[in-house]
């Protein structure tokens, strides 16, 4: 007869989890190995190899990483503190001369896919020792702690002189992460496995896979039958096929991601306002903020939420969703009342209501393309009768950006999901709607043009507050100003959700990264 142990021992062993071996399956697929190149995929695998001075806990705020702790010396001045014992995956150490060569090499990246702006005010860098950084900054930034977890630590010695070829091919893929990079299949997979070097308690997974099945059916297919352990970006049309199965599980949470409706509220004339006669309108109606506040109040957003998203959103009443930084729990969803909006709209001079156009995406996310027709609706059913192009996102994008013969924006009404990467509410507001200010990186995604001076200055007070809580109730301050003006409505947070398989846990996260390093077997 065998002993307990021994029986113990061989029953672990014949688990999944024994196997020590994590199948993700990801809709999107990795793109670059390099850490300094921007695409959500690319940057959640990356972070497993790639560690970053501070981390963000998954409502994204701080915590130490790289760096033990940090401090404003003063206004201008970062200081961070790195880890003593922190060793990249080839056995050389890690020091402040390596975390010097990654900030100055993200800003010397040339293109649009980079991280320069998280450490655009960085205008000296000094390092006092090999566990001391040093971050002279062109202006007061309260938030690097925050910009600097963009930032993925290289090797100086692996990444000198190194292009992206070098980090896809492995040899410059080096770093102090709890995984090393073993082999990228473009359009395929991307595998990792547990390294020997990592300075914290030994991840259970041996090896990693992050599969790319794009197809959602396909994906949840490969869960079903056991052929991945965990998958991502599940659409709320197929939330059910995972609850019903006794093998997977469902887990959900708020993203960062919100969905928009965007008025040009700055051109005095819009050539796609029409009037009851089918005559353009000689002005801008969204320009009343009484038109404006009457397309909020049109809006159901408990239907849109459960019917036309199928449960995979929020009410929204504000501009960051639950958890995240700005974002104020006193405040509620904002309110349906279609009786009030009409009554508005006579006020405003639209007793008959008006004709405009309204664009929106057909291929962003789940659900897009059944949301706007149904805001059209909403809008149509109050008087403004909402004329409907959904578009694919490429045309989407390219429309945005264009002006219409009388040089307004072309799309005066629109509708889109965004997120900021770090989920502040204040960074939203400085992309979407501040004054357009491009030495500043001001209104980046501002396509109505929108330009308030009191927003403005509620903003600068956020950005240059550096106790945190006196920080976070000044961005509250602005986000309740700018949805208050109605200068963007938002429509409601769009929910994340992943699959898994019974017997793990796993921590979701509001930016929708998918880390094994949260993915653990239930106790």
């Amino acid at each position: 007869m065998r002993p307990l142990a021994t029986i113990a021992a061989l029953l672990l062993l014949a688990t999944p989890a024994a196997a020590q071996e994590l199948r993700i399956g990801m809709k999107a697929a990795v793109d670059s190995a390099d850490p300094h190149l921007t695409y959500t995929p690319n940057r959640n695998v990356g972070l497993h190899v790639f560690e970053t001075l501070t981390d963000l806990d998954p409502t994204l705020r701080p915590i130490p990483n790289l760096a033990s702790s940090w401090r404003a010396i003063d206004e201008l001045t970062w200081e961070f503190k790195l880890v003593p014992n922190a060793r990249f995956h080839d056995g050389t150490p890690f020091t402040s001369e390596d975390a010097a060569f990654s900030i100055r090499r993200v800003q010397s990246v040339q293109g649009a896919r980079t991280y320069a702006s998280a450490v655009r005010n960085v205008i000296g860098i000094e390092t006092p020792d090999p566990h001391t950084l040093i971050l002279r900054m062109r202006a007061p930034t309260p938030m690097q702690p925050h910009h600097i977890a963009s930032v993925g630590m290289v090797s100086a010695r692996a990444a000198a002189e190194a292009a992206e070829g070098d980090f896809n091919g492995g040899r410059a893929a080096i770093g102090t992460g709890p995984y090393r990079w073993v082999r990228w299949t473009p359009g395929a997979d991307v595998v990792l496995e547990r390294a020997d070097t990592w300075r914290g308690t030994p991840e259970p997974w041996q090896r990693v896979t992050f599969r790319n099945i794009p197809n959602d059916s396909a994906r949840v297919a490969a869960l079903l039958a056991g052929d991945v352990d965990v998958v991502d970006t599940i659409p709320a049309g197929l939330y059910q096929r995972v609850r019903e199965s006794d093998r997977t599980q469902l887990i959900s949470t708020d993203s960062i991601f919100t969905h928009w409706l965007f008025m040009d509220s700055m051109s005095p004339r819009i050539a796609n306002a029409l009037g009851a006669d089918g005559q353009p309108l000689p002005q801008n109606p969204l320009r009343d903020q009484r038109v404006r506040q009457a397309m909020s109040l049109a809006i159901n957003r408990t239907a849109l939420a459960e019917r036309a998203m199928e449960g995979g959103a929020s009410l929204a009443g504000q501009v960051a969703s639950p958890g995240l930084i700005g974002h104020d729990p006193s405040t509620p969803p904002l309110p349906y009342d279609p009786a009030r909006a009409r009554a508005l709209l006579a006020e405003a001079g639209y007793p008959q209501g008006f004709t405009l156009n309204l664009q929106c995406t057909a291929d962003r996310f789940a659900g897009d393309a059944r949301t706007c027709q149904a805001i059209g609706q909403m809008l149509t059913q109050v008087g403004i009768r909402a004329k409907i192009e959904a578009l694919p996102m490429s045309i989407y994008l390219r429309r945005g950006t264009q002006s219409a013969p009388g040089g307004e924006p072309e799309m005066s009404a629109h509708l889109s999901m965004y997120g900021s990467s770090l989920g502040i509410a204040s960074e939203t507001l400085t992309s979407l709607i501040r004054t357009i200010n491009r030495d500043l990186g001001h209104g980046g995604w501002n396509r109505t043009r929108y330009s308030n001076p009191e927003l403005d200055r509620l903003l600068t007070v956020a950005d240059s507050t550096f106790d945190d809580a006196a920080r976070e109730k000044a961005i509250q301050a602005a986000a309740h100003y700018a949805v208050g003006q109605q200068a963007l409505i938002p429509i409601f947070f769009v929910r994340i959700s992943w699959g898994i398989r019974r017997g793990l846990t796993m921590v979701p996260r509001a930016d929708s990264f998918t880390m094994a390093t949260t993915v653990r077997v239930t106790q």
